[in-house]
């Protein structure tokens, strides 16, 4: 638990679900990201398309127009910072990568087939997550004859794709898809299970910031006001293995984290 990286999240968009349309301008989007930095951000994870659930795509040059200025900006004034793109488009993410990005956060599990060899060809890390579906479609079926399984099976498909590319394996993060295709009770079990994807040396990120499931289980329908569930389980992924928290409130994010070890190690 010590060694959990803490991503802030970055939406460059006008409709994602929490925090749409906030931070839409370049220079908000810049300040923004460096405010989280200021608050103990160890990475940015910044996104140019909504995948919030029924959210319509965008095109690849829409995209790449919101968040490539940005991770230029970004990286002139913090070199340091690690800079992810959450993108499924391979072309999308070439442009990030150029413009100093490390990372591709991949939720569509590699969907786009020249994404991995993209990853590969700049030495960067590559996130594939679990989704069922897209976004536009994901939560039409959340039912699962056994959940772990099939999300196992889904993840290795994206593994072996990446690897025959020429992805080293300590290169590839997973993330089993918090609220992507899934039930409320669904995502506590993710949750409770995150040591099973890091069985073959791979990191483990999780995104369950603000997410519905948090507004079901606290009856809260604003997602602004989900900070104190948003906690609770990003506690509990770290107390089960998680690498990587991605998160909208970094500065809480990280006095919680800081106060939850302290507590443990009196123990």
């Amino acid at each position: 638990m010590d060694g959990v990286l803490i991503a802030g999240i970055l939406n460059v968009t006008p409709d994602s679900f929490s925090d749409g349309g906030h931070y839409w301008m370049t220079e908000q989007a810049v300040a923004h990201g460096m405010t989280m930095l200021e608050h103990g951000a160890d990475w940015l994870d910044v996104g140019g398309e909504s995948t919030r659930p029924c959210s319509r795509p965008v095109s690849a040059e829409e995209e790449a127009r919101r968040v490539v200025p940005v991770i230029e900006a970004l990286h002139e004034r913090r070199p340091d910072a690690i800079l992810s793109i959450d993108t499924s488009k391979s072309s999308v993410a070439g442009q990030a990568l150029r413009a100093g990005a490390a990372v591709v956060n991949d939720v569509s599990g590699l969907r786009d087939p020249n994404m991995a060899a993209t990853v590969v060809e700049y030495d960067a890390e590559l996130v594939i997550m679990h989704m069922r579906g897209t976004p536009d479609t994901m939560q039409q079926d959340t039912h699962y004859d056994k959940l772990l399984a099939e999300i196992d099976a889904a993840l290795l498909c994206g593994i072996e794709r990446a690897m025959a590319a020429g992805m080293p394996k300590e290169r590839i993060i997973l993330d089993p898809g918090i609220g992507f295709g899934k039930a409320l009770e669904d995502n506590a079990v993710l949750i409770q299970h995150l040591q099973r994807w890091q069985l073959g040396g791979h990191r483990v990120m999780i995104g369950a910031s603000r997410k519905s499931f948090i507004g079901q289980l606290t009856n809260e329908p604003d997602p602004q006001q989900r900070l104190a569930g948003s906690l609770g389980a990003a506690l509990a992924a770290a107390e089960n293995g998680a690498d990587i928290l991605r998160v909208h409130d970094v500065k809480e994010t990280r006095d919680a984290l800081t106060v939850f070890h302290a507590c443990r190690r009196t123990v």
